[in-house]
């Protein structure tokens, strides 16, 4: 990742040599190549463009759905064979799309998918591919009721099935731009379709080669963030406005009906989202209704997307791509060694060097506001890691309490590592849970908690709920001021 001048390699056109205008230019977004980005490929900006090949890219997609939902009808008669075949998918790692938090590797299209889809496929909607209320079909009607299927499933489902011409779009880009010796020739699995033999077929392709692997360019005009614009939180927020668009007045007065019958006499926010998805599924209509909503406002889709994605180019690509360059001016910090723990606690206390005294907390602020974001962070932090020997994993939330990373040399050496806003409601609880019986669950000896704060009054909640828990002077709890009211003005950024 440091290549012969002495600067860190961190995005696409870094280490492939290449103008970030070239990248632009092509229409292709300038990822990272040290930590996966919170961005995802939109099946509704495909349904939606004003350019044709992506609305063919669209119904290619919704006729291999049909093709499925065909052989959905009998949910017991299906070889397991095939149903790994037609269903089952890897994650498209290569985009480094989806944040996994370590590096690009993410967990795929597996069995509860395949499940989920056919369920869905063979018994709910039914009717896929035929829809009668909406101007077109959609894959992301598959995720708004049912659990096994959702935002991120989408979307891997997505990159899968337009594979094909996101290698070709890759191939294209690097044949024009990149040297041949970082390309190489790769041959990729489940590409095409064959309609006739029924089975996926695959195709070689000239493309970047990374540590190995390929890596894919994706059209930024496909991104989003945070959700689909088809999507199940707006559903449910939005349940009770959607029986007004519906013209039939009997399946209206129905619906409001049911709706009052399964809904308690005081209802909280939680009992009404339970009472919204009952009735969903007790008339399926609904989802019709609300995807046509959907439909006839797609343009502010396209707008909030561009929006997404510029915010997003601005935080990650250029702010936090500035990270690295700081850190690598604290002497000898892409050298720290020891164990997890030494190695962890150094690149903490460097990094808050960076963040008080260098300049490094403008990196938090976007249009003059600071982040407010946990993910953010986690994506900020994991960059710091890129040139260690040790593996930085996100690690699950077991029921015992959320920790973010686990840092690893096989099993002998592990350590904890949180990151975490000072705004968050539930840091006092989180604090509380960095006890030996949750080290002990993950097979870690050691733990380090970081706070990063924007004011002097989040200053003092944190240190109130420190007092109180008698944390005061741990030195594996580091605070990090990340506030700008009180850094000198000729700081160097």
């Amino acid at each position: 990742m440091i290549d012969a001048a002495g600067n860190l390699d961190v995005l696409f056109s870094d280490c492939f040599k290449v103008s970030q205008k070239a990248v632009d230019q092509y229409g292709a977004l300038d990822v990272s190549l040290v930590s996966d980005l919170p961005l995802f490929v939109d099946p509704f900006l495909l349904f939606n463009s004003k350019k044709k090949q992506y609305r063919t890219l669209h119904g290619e997609m919704i006729r291999y759905l049909r093709f499925l939902r065909d052989k959905s009808v009998d949910q017991e008669l299906l070889d397991p064979g095939l149903i790994q075949a037609w269903y089952v998918f890897p994650e498209i790692k290569q985009n480094w799309l989806g944040f996994t938090l370590s590096g690009n590797g993410g967990h795929g299209l597996g069995e509860k998918f395949a499940k989920a889809l056919r369920a869905n496929l063979g018994k709910l909607f039914r009717s896929f591919g035929n829809e009668a209320i909406t101007k077109g079909s959609h894959l992301e009607k598959l995720c708004l009721i049912s659990a096994g299927v959702g935002r991120d499933n989408i979307s891997d489902f997505t990159n899968n099935l337009i594979l094909g011409f996101l290698l070709t779009y890759t191939e294209g880009f690097a044949k024009e731009h990149i040297d041949a010796t970082l390309r190489r020739t790769f041959s990729i699995a489940k590409v095409v379709f064959n309609y006739d033999t029924e089975s996926w077929e695959p195709r070689s392709f000239d493309l970047p080669c990374y540590r190995g692997d390929f890596v894919l360019l994706t059209p930024r005009d496909l991104l989003t963030k945070d959700d689909t614009w088809i999507n199940k939180a707006d559903l449910v927020r939005d349940f009770e406005s959607i029986p007004a668009a519906i013209p039939d007045v009997e399946l209206r007065a129905q619906i409001n009906n049911y709706f009052r019958k399964v809904l308690p006499k005081r209802p909280v926010k939680k009992d009404q989202e339970e009472a919204a998805i009952r009735t969903i599924f007790q008339f399926p209509a609904l989802i019709d209704y609300f995807i046509k909503y959907k439909e006839e406002h797609g343009e502010q889709a396209e707008s909030i997307s561009t929006a997404k994605v510029a915010f997003s180019r601005q935080l990650y690509l250029q702010q936090f791509k500035t990270l690295p360059s700081l850190l690598e001016e604290n002497t000898n910090f892409y050298d720290t060694n020891g164990t997890t723990y030494e190695e962890a606690y150094q690149r903490v206390l460097f990094f808050k060097d960076v963040v008080e005294n260098k300049g490094g907390h403008r990196i938090f602020y976007v249009n003059g506001d600071p982040i407010w974001r946990e993910e953010d962070l986690h994506i900020l932090y994991r960059m710091t890691w890129f040139a260690s020997r040790s593996d930085v994993t996100r690690e699950a939330n077991d029921g015992r309490g959320p920790v973010d990373f686990k840092v690893s040399r096989g099993r002998a050496d592990k350590t904890l590592v949180e990151f975490k806003l000072a705004a968050n409601s539930h840091l006092e609880r989180n604090l509380e849970k960095q006890t030996e019986i949750y080290e002990k669950a993950s097979d870690a000896t050691k733990s380090i908690k970081v706070i990063v704060y924007f004011s002097v009054e989040q200053k003092n909640r944190v240190d109130s709920i420190l007092r109180k828990l008698k944390l005061t002077g741990n030195q594996d709890v580091i605070l990090v001021d990340a506030r700008r009211d009180n850094k000198p003005s000729g700081s160097k950024a």
